[in-house]
């Protein structure tokens, strides 16, 4: 294992001068150090913008670099190809290994990604290393020697990283929101719309929401991050009578959040879109999100939302669903929820297989 500090240490040694990416717990250690900095680490709102800014910083002299988790390896393929390997601008990726070598000892979305992340990246020509998890100190240098040479040549390489290769660290402190739980927003919403389809994104979302109200009804994503949004989108347009709510986080819609123009374009009278914002990725150990800095409710608004608006207690969660099921939508409701503490429930496939969710999702649909 190569300690948070040494990574970071080594990467400076060899000249780098900006990190970005989307957040990963293999790479918590790193963004926690990196952001303790200041202006040493962008939160990309998703893997093919991160490999964009990381381009840009070429463009402009810099040397950057990139991390991200392969689950999201589909997302930078494009910027990959037509960008960074077409206009010859030397990026360094380092990309963790979720579902390898062993599918079977991770969680179900990382049953295809984990075995084909190589062969994809060598589909393409991208040049490939694995930092493994008894890396010495020694080999990672070597490895970052050898991306060098190739960053020199103009290429892209990628290092590939084994879990538990890199050494964690604690995150930055952070202030603790007293306000409403997310587990209870989401309890206020099941039970304030009993007969809602409810679409919960990747995560801590979709584990709370089996926790406090399972019910056939639900379709809990397992990954494809940022899209509960257009999920929800496809139901409410294929059932219109069916009234479907959308459970979102921050982190999430800002990955796809053009999203939003969809949907205010097609104004699916039957949707209501929750995002529940607690300003961090918190399934992958509490890196900030730049929710911060956004209004989730004003983007709605332009994007042609019919109504938008913003929540911090219980009465105004319950207010706004009501308010949105009774009327024709699509609504919008952005709720502040503290970080979460105590013990996160588990995952909805721990109780039956992601095919089985979603085949009864499907029937309760088709039986409304």
């Amino acid at each position: 294992m190569i300690a948070a500090e040494d990574f970071c240490a080594g990467l400076t040694d060899q000249g780098f001068t900006l990190a970005t990416g989307v957040p990963c717990s293999s790479f918590g250690g790193p963004i926690a150090l990196l952001g303790a900095r200041g202006d040493a680490y962008v939160p990309a709102a998703n893997e093919g913008a991160a490999l964009a800014i990381a381009a840009g910083a070429v463009l402009a002299g810099g040397r950057p670099y990139v991390m991200l988790q392969n689950s999201g390896l589909g997302n930078l393929v494009n910027p990959l190809t037509s960008l960074v390997q077409t206009y010859g601008l030397p990026v360094l990726t380092f990309v963790s290994l979720r579902g390898w070598p062993d599918p079977s000892t991770d969680e179900p979305q990382h049953e295809v990604m984990g075995p084909a992340t190589r062969a994809v990246l060598e589909a393409l020509g991208a040049p490939c290393q694995i930092l493994r998890a008894d890396c010495t100190d020694d080999g990672f240098r070597e490895i970052l020697a050898n991306a060098a040479k190739e960053l020199d040549a103009r290429r892209a390489p990628f290092v590939l990283v084994e879990r538990g290769a890199i050494g964690k660290a604690e995150p930055p402190a952070a202030g603790q929101d007293a306000g409403l739980s997310s587990a209870e927003a989401i309890r206020i919403v099941a039970e304030t719309a009993p007969t809602a389809a409810l679409i919960a994104t990747t995560g801590y979302t979709g584990r709370e929401l089996f926790a406090v109200a399972d019910r056939p009804g639900n379709f809990y994503m397992q990954g494809s991050m940022g899209h509960a949004s257009a999920i929800g989108l496809g139901v409410a347009l294929t059932r219109p009578r069916q009234p479907v709510i959308v459970l979102d986080g921050d982190g999430a819609l800002l990955m796809h959040l053009g999203t939003l123009s969809t949907i205010g374009h097609e104004a699916p009278p039957n949707l209501l879109h929750v995002v529940l914002d607690n300003q961090v990725h918190e399934s992958t150990g509490g890196q900030c999100t730049t929710s911060s800095t956004t209004s989730f409710s004003g983007a709605a608004t332009a994007a042609g939302y019919r109504t938008a608006v913003d929540c911090r207690t219980q009465n105004e969660v319950r207010a706004a669903v009501a308010d949105a099921i009774a009327a024709p939508g699509p609504h919008f409701c952005a709720v502040r929820v503290g970080r979460r503490t105590g013990v996160i429930p588990p995952r909805a496939t721990s109780a039956a297989s992601a095919m089985d969710l979603g085949d009864r999702f499907a029937t309760t649909l088709a039986q409304g």
